[in-house]
């Protein structure tokens, strides 16, 4: 079934932030929604990454996991999340390979160290819409509800 064009653009978004995160950090699920501006859709942050294409010979996709460090995003807590039989081996081995240190436990529960690996920035690069607010609060703009006015005296 094809995708809305919201829902397109939503994948396509959650695709283009996880492709910032830095070789050898990692975030959150519940980070890459807030930098997206909808700090309630964290969930859908993870669908997206549990239908990530491959990049097998004859497709022809955009974003595939070849191109977007999957393995980059984690659960609030540090912890990788099972999501299928192996699932969160694989990412732990896949962040291994990025000199990210992964504990486990005696329960095979995976976890990452936030305060060493984590990725929390402000804001993603090449944010437009808050670069122009900066500027504006620069040029002694007000901004409010989206709406600047410029000071009266």
């Amino acid at each position: 079934m094809p995708r809305t064009d919201e829902a397109e653009w939503w994948f396509n978004a959650v695709y283009d932030a996880v492709q910032q995160i830095p070789h050898g950090k990692v975030t959150s699920y519940g980070h890459i929604a807030r930098l997206l501006g909808c700090p309630q859709r964290s969930r859908q942050v993870g669908i997206c990454l549990k239908h990530l294409p491959s990049n097998a010979p004859g497709t022809d996709h955009f974003y595939h996991e070849q191109n977007v460090p999957w393995q980059r995003v984690i659960n609030a807590k540090g912890m990788i999340p099972h999501r299928g039989p192996g699932s969160a081996a694989r990412q732990a081995t896949a962040l291994q390979g990025e000199g990210v240190i992964v504990h486990s436990d005696a329960m095979g529960e995976f976890s990452v160290d936030l305060g060493r690996y984590g990725w929390f920035p402000d804001r993603l690069e090449g944010d437009e819409s808050a670069s122009e607010e900066e500027e504006e609060e620069e040029d002694g703009v007000e901004v409010e509800n989206g709406e600047g006015r410029g000071n009266m005296m």
